[in-house]
């Protein structure tokens, strides 16, 4: 299974530093004390925990006062005004790798996006190709494979979808730097 930490989209176009990662929005504001819409784009909201610190856009901190995920509003230290939290509508929260790995917690067999892209996607003993993505379609993860140019020179499609599910997703190997899949070529050649 893989959980993410990453932005579901352009996860790393939009940061402003290639050391940061996309992991919440900033939406309208909410009551009269200055609390905040939180848009998620991460599977683990507790790293939204009270004093938690965040990079935003043009470089400054943030740091949150309080976090509520029942009804999805942070309020954030200092900003204590609807009209000064508006400043920050819309603003992209960002935070480290190092940060990642230290907040959130994963489980046996889980993996954080960015861990994951680069790999190599096999099946058996074939190389399909190299994973460039994880697109989140609906509550589905699926792996974008850019394909092998020794399959693309077959006539075979340049990129392709593999859902990240245990009936196609065999085995995935950090240390390896693999994923093993099954239906693979099944579903290259019919892209």
């Amino acid at each position: 299974m893989v959980r993410v930490t990453v932005s579901m989209s352009n996860r790393f176009r939009n940061s402003p530093d290639a050391s940061l990662i996309h992991v919440a929005t900033l939406g309208r504001t909410v009551a009269l004390k200055g609390d905040m819409k939180l848009n998620l784009f991460t599977d683990f909201p507790e790293q939204f925990a009270k004093n938690a610190t965040f990079t935003i856009e043009n470089g400054s901190t943030i740091t949150l006062a309080s976090y509520n995920p029942d009804r999805e509003l942070v309020h954030i230290v200092g900003y204590d005004t609807p009209e000064a939290a508006k400043l920050l509508t819309n603003a992209k929260l960002y935070t480290t790798y190092e940060d990642t790995r230290e907040r959130c917690n994963l489980k046996k067999g889980e993996f954080f996006w960015f861990d994951l892209i680069g790999l190599a996607v096999f099946e058996g003993d074939i190389a399909l190709g190299v994973l460039d993505e994880i697109e989140r379609i609906g509550p589905q993860d699926y792996l974008l494979v850019k394909t092998g140019s020794a399959l693309v020179a077959k006539g075979l499609a340049e990129t392709f979808l593999i859902p990240y599910i245990d009936r196609f997703v065999l085995k995935t190997d950090l240390e390896a730097k693999k994923i093993m899949v099954d239906g693979g070529l099944d579903l290259l050649e019919a892209s």
